[in-house]
């Protein structure tokens, strides 16, 4: 890990350099951090997203990644999940075979959760997405 961004009580961002062990730690400081805010619900499908999303940034980028959790105002809130990298280029979401290996996170990314999408940034992009905290 490269770096633990200190950014208050309501958001939690990291930055993992572009190696294997990128996708690892970002699923344990994210099960970690929702621990934390008593958001151990969403621990399983966020780590799944997250280690979807930061295997595609090591697969297309080669700095560093970034992963930023913004925690709901309200108990029923919804929880946001970014992951960054610098790669200008928004991935695409394209439909697998049943015998490809790869190609399915955006899809799952998309079916998972409650909205998702990607944004341009000063260098690189964003890609989105935000869970439900169920009640």
């Amino acid at each position: 890990m490269i770096g633990v961004i200190d950014s208050g009580d309501d958001c939690a961002e990291w930055t993992f350099p572009a190696q294997p062990g990128a996708v690892r730690d970002a699923r344990a400081v994210v099960r970690g951090q929702l621990r934390e805010w008593r958001l151990e619900v969403l621990a399983d499908i966020t780590a799944l997203l997250v280690s979807e999303l930061v295997t595609n940034a090591l697969r297309h980028a080669t700095g560093p990644i970034g992963v930023r959790l913004v925690r709901p105002a309200d108990p029923s809130g919804t929880l946001l999940v970014e992951v960054s990298d610098p790669l200008p280029d928004p991935p695409r979401e394209r439909a697998a075979d049943a015998d490809d290996e790869s190609g399915r996170g955006l899809q799952l990314v998309a079916w998972s959760s409650r909205a998702w999408g990607t944004r341009p940034g000063e260098t690189g992009k964003t890609v989105w997405f935000e869970l439900a905290v169920p009640g």
